[in-house]
């Protein structure tokens, strides 16, 4: 069982805890009373629950046993970590944060007055939505992890035979239930992203009109009308979108608020009887729509993959964009390094007729400083060496995400430099910036737009005083925004630096002002040495708290910017770099190859854009990790 996914059930509950929608699976869960009853033939240790009547609980059984953990365990998710309020046979006990996404739930039957354990329960938060996905494990494991709720000891431990992390490892299932709760998510929520493809517009083998062609939408003219996944986006060489659209937005596939109806038609296409097949909505709504021709039949002697249900028909190419998120903490200071990483992943469109396999190699991953890799399901590698490997793939319909990546950055930050800001009075700052764009990066990567934002989010601006070297500013009542580079207006090929000195005025503050959320509210987590417990500590909820405390004393900013302590720590910096990557991730169209073998122009087109990119003052307090020392034993 263990060799696949199946599910055995999976629940949909509101922000009231109540279970709004629910699936079961007879047939998994079929195969699960077997595995039962063969376990306790063979063993003494029965398991609970599983005597052979109904196993899954009803809704109304795991509201309550939902509702019941949250307050056992503080929030939905849970502490993830032991602590004084953490009960023995809770998944807190665990000590483990991986606990906060898979969970366990006591079941009380209505009928009866024993309890039984339910594992593993994969939580996916959606909007107002907990989404609950029951895989099916064997009985040994959930065996094993009774046991963990009940040790003595915390931690995975070394030297202890059972761990959570060795458990889940075994168990790829979880892994399948992950991706289950993700779609289930973008379904009833309505919110399903397509990978962006970017194409490049200057000429290639496909020549301008293909490009065009597909910026657009159209296959080509001969294509047969078939319901594809959502356009590519189309670029120039200065990284401006053909189609207009906002830089910063991914392609959306719009669709109205999921009703029991539209899930019902996802789960059934998409996992018929439990086990899942194709997760891709797009594809299932095609089908729902059109149907099948006998256009659509694949060669006899030729298996069709679940993930592309239509064959393409018209003018070949393929289309590839390397994708990265850069995230920086830069400190400025002697006795903290600078933090940079990068997220990535490469997105891919092949517009290729029958079945056919696209390869090329995947060389200098060492020098890029891969860190993690992982790939379509579509993809197959062969491991070759730490620093190359080749890749094989029989692409689906539309777009998606080929690979994706961790790495560090191989050059230097795109913007590097300082921020500062010292309050003279309660009520005015003086700050200054002096940054570098660019330096070191040499041409086609070109930055398409900077911007610098101050937040200020308990205090309102009230005026402002200061000329920046380049770029405009703009203010509202709780930012300053620092245009230093404009859309259309990029720079290639070299370096800029950029000053920002100003002083800034707020209106003054209460007269009464509330505790900071951090004291007021996980104080009582901070005497976990102590031996003495606050009253009713172990009933506190903690998103309930957050909540009240948010309506009644604080205002919503406090629960944005948690780290902004003082309301002047840091500043905001966004970015879009087109030409390439900073990791130096990238594809050799020449080196593709599709068999059997068709001419095909393939285009390869590179982006970064900025997650959290942050410029700490240098003169207030920061956040930062302790690394631990070298050679020092754990």
């Amino acid at each position: 069982m263990s060799g696949g996914c199946s599910i055995r059930a999976l629940w949909i509950l509101n922000n009231q805890e109540t279970v709004i929608f629910s699936r079961r699976f007879s047939v998994v869960e079929k195969r699960w009373k077997l595995a039962c009853k063969r376990e306790n033939e063979k063993s003494s240790e029965e398991i609970q629950g599983n005597d052979g009547s109904s196993l899954l609980p009803t809704d109304a059984e795991i509201s309550n046993a939902f509702s019941e953990r949250k307050k056992r365990e503080g929030s939905a998710r849970g502490y993830g970590i032991r602590v004084t309020q953490s009960a023995e046979g809770s998944d807190s006990w665990v000590d483990d944060p991986i606990t906060r996404h898979i969970i366990s739930l006591y079941i009380s039957k209505e009928d009866e007055e024993c309890q039984y354990l339910l594992w593993p329960l994969v939580l996916h938060i959606k909007g107002q939505y907990y989404i609950l996905v029951l895989p099916l494990v064997e009985p040994q494991h959930l065996k094993a992890y009774e046991r963990m709720c009940k040790r003595s000891d915390c931690g995975n431990c070394i030297g202890v035979e059972e761990s959570l992390s060795s458990l889940l490892f075994d168990l790829p299932c979880i892994t399948g239930a992950f991706m289950v709760a993700h779609a289930i998510g973008d379904v009833v929520t309505g919110e399903v992203v397509e990978p962006e493809v970017v194409v490049s517009v200057t000429p290639s083998v496909g020549g301008l009109l293909d490009s065009l062609t597909g910026s657009i939408g159209i296959p080509s003219i001969s294509a047969r009308a078939k319901p594809v996944a959502a356009p590519v986006a189309g670029s120039t060489t200065s990284g401006i979108a053909v189609m207009g659209s906002n830089s910063s937005e991914a392609p959306r596939i719009s669709s109205r608020p999921a009703d029991k109806d539209a899930l019902q038609t996802f789960i059934s296409s998409s996992m018929p009887f439990g086990t899942p097949l194709d997760l891709n909505l797009s594809n299932i709504l095609a089908i729902k729509l059109s149907g099948f021709s006998s256009s659509d039949m694949p060669p006899a002697d030729v298996k069709q993959p679940a993930w592309k249900p239509y064959l393409y028909k018209g003018k070949q190419k393929i289309l590839f964009t390397v994708h990265e998120t850069v995230y920086a903490a830069m400190y400025d200071r002697d006795e903290i390094p600078d933090t940079i990483t990068i997220s990535g992943q490469v997105n891919c469109r092949a517009e290729l007729e029958g079945l056919p396999d696209v390869s090329f190699p995947l060389t200098g991953l060492n020098t890029c400083h891969i860190e993690v890799l992982s790939f379509h399901p579509c993809a197959q590698v062969s491991e070759q060496g730490a620093d190359k490997q080749a890749m094989m793939f029989s692409p689906p319909l539309g777009n998606f995400v080929l690979m994706r990546y961790q790495a560090f950055c191989s050059l230097t930050p795109p913007v590097k430099g300082f921020y500062q800001l010292s309050m003279v009075s309660e009520d005015e700052g003086a700050f200054l910036f002096k940054l570098r764009l660019m330096e070191g990066y040499k041409a086609p990567l070109n930055m398409d737009f900077c911007t610098v934002t101050m937040p200020f989010p308990r205090r309102r601006v009230v005026s402002f005083d200061g000329n920046p070297s380049i770029g405009t500013v703009l203010t509202t009542d709780h930012s300053v925004e620092w245009k230093i580079i404009t859309t259309g207006r990029g720079i290639t090929g070299k370096s800029i630096e950029a000053t920002f000195p100003g002083t800034i005025r707020f209106a003054p503050r209460p007269v009464q002002r509330i505790s900071s959320l951090s004291s007021s509210v996980y104080g009582s987590l901070i005497e976990d040495d102590s031996d003495i417990e606050p009253e009713s500590s172990t009933n506190t909820n903690l998103e309930d708290y957050l909540l009240e405390k948010m309506i009644k004393d604080l205002s919503p900013v406090d629960l944005e910017e948690p780290f902004c302590s003082q309301a002047y720590d840091y500043a905001k910096v966004s970015f879009k770099i087109m030409g390439g990557t900073l990791s130096g991730m990238s594809i050799d169209p020449k080196s593709v190859t599709i068999y059997p073998s068709v001419k095909a122009p393939v285009d390869l087109s590179s982006q970064v854009v900025c997650g959290d990119y942050i410029l700490w003052n240098t003169l207030g307090k920061c956040p930062l990790a302790i690394l631990p020392k070298e050679g020092r034993s754990g």
